[in-house]
């Protein structure tokens, strides 16, 4: 126990068939003081009896098992021992669409499953998964610790000095924890002739933006695709970018924008980087821009959305309740650079208002 936390360890189980895998990740997790690894199971069913005795506050479970899979486990745990499970996945597109089921299924995240004895990865998987096991923790326990640290609730409306906005020509959307999940909430509400184009930083590993925009785009009146180098953007398009990437745009003389891909880290710890793209679309756009910042763990964005409110452009919120993790919005509204905090749902309501959207009348 470490005394300068005054709190017990997050008890982790680790569910995965492959030994080699069971042993990383538990090196992984046991390598950090805050954590301890309660258990491991090979399999769906002794992960259900191993949840019932040892009863964990975090799991990690392996998509693909033989037998009751990832999938058919999460829902049983949803079920009998509702607690946060982060899927390990690799970046194939079936086991990317069984990721994007899980999280709908109920599941906190996902890290993906990059490992091998030789792996390059091994330090940069193992920072993310234990962020996640420990944001997961944290969130399940938001009833708790969190209420007691709030600030009075401020949802639902302005908490920067009232301005007024033109309608915004372009919307800067950025998102990372709890984000597949929230985007396949908003983005079907919105209606196919939306008047401005969207670009959307998720948070993703390589292998999983183009099937994530494709799930999207099926599911959405607008058009949703992964953004390419160099496309004209168009008025009700969704823009994903694709990992491993920045994201940025370059207004033309002839006031066409284009999309442009760059795989220069420029010191960012996420590729794409909501804050790349956020300062890219505010020094384009100016009081054009709108910037919308949700779900997600650390800062990305932060200085984006401040970029984008400097330039005068409308930049909101999702309210801490709707959140999977408070982090990134967290710091865009303690810095006071948000004209809006909302609720997860409230969001499609404040595009279409901003871009002054009328629905078609009905005869």
């Amino acid at each position: 126990m470490n005394n300068e936390r005054n709190k017990p360890q997050i008890k982790v189980l680790i569910v995965d068939d492959s030994a080699f895998m069971r042993t990383a990740l538990s090196r992984m997790v046991g390598s950090d003081p805050d954590l301890w690894v309660a258990g491991t199971a090979a399999s769906g069913a002794e992960a259900l009896q191993k949840i019932a005795s040892l009863d964990p506050d975090v799991i990690t479970l392996d998509v693909q098992m033989p037998g009751l899979d990832g999938l058919a486990t999460l829902r049983r745990i949803m079920a009998q021992f509702p607690r946060p499970v982060i899927m390990v996945s690799s970046s194939t597109e079936k086991e990317a669409g069984i990721t994007f089921d899980s999280l709908e299924a109920g599941a906190f995240d996902y890290v993906p499953k990059q490992l091998s004895p030789t792996s390059l990865d091994i330090l940069h998987i193992s920072e993310d998964l234990l962020a996640k096991i420990k944001g997961a923790a944290e969130g399940s326990h938001a009833g708790d610790s969190v209420t007691l640290q709030r600030k009075p609730p401020r949802a639902c409306g302005l908490i920067a000095p009232q301005t007024v906005h033109l309608a915004p020509a372009i919307i800067a959307l950025g998102v990372s924890t709890g984000g597949p999940k929230a985007l396949q909430d908003i983005l079907p509400t919105l209606p196919d002739d939306l008047p401005v184009p969207i670009l959307v930083v998720q948070h993703m590993p390589p292998g999983f933006t183009a099937p994530f925009a494709e799930r999207l785009n099926k599911l959405c009146a607008v058009s949703v695709c992964e953004a390419s180098h160099g496309e004209v953007v168009q008025p009700g398009v969704v823009y994903i970018a694709p990992a491993g990437f920045h994201i940025t745009v370059d207004r033309q003389p002839d006031l066409r924008t284009l999309i442009c891909l760059s795989e220069e880290r420029e010191n960012q710890p996420h590729m794409p980087s909501v804050d790349v793209m956020m300062r890219s679309v505010a020094a384009g756009f100016r009081s054009l821009a709108m910037g919308i910042i949700m779900t997600g763990m650390g800062s990305d964005g932060a200085q984006g959305m401040d970029a984008i409110h400097r330039a005068g452009g409308l930049t909101v919120g999702q309210d801490e309740a709707s959140c999977a993790v408070y982090g990134m919005p967290r710091v865009c509204a303690e810095m006071g650079i948000l004209d809006r905090v909302v609720p997860v749902a409230q969001i499609p309501y404040e595009i279409r208002r901003a871009t002054r959207y009328r629905e078609a009348s009905v005869s």
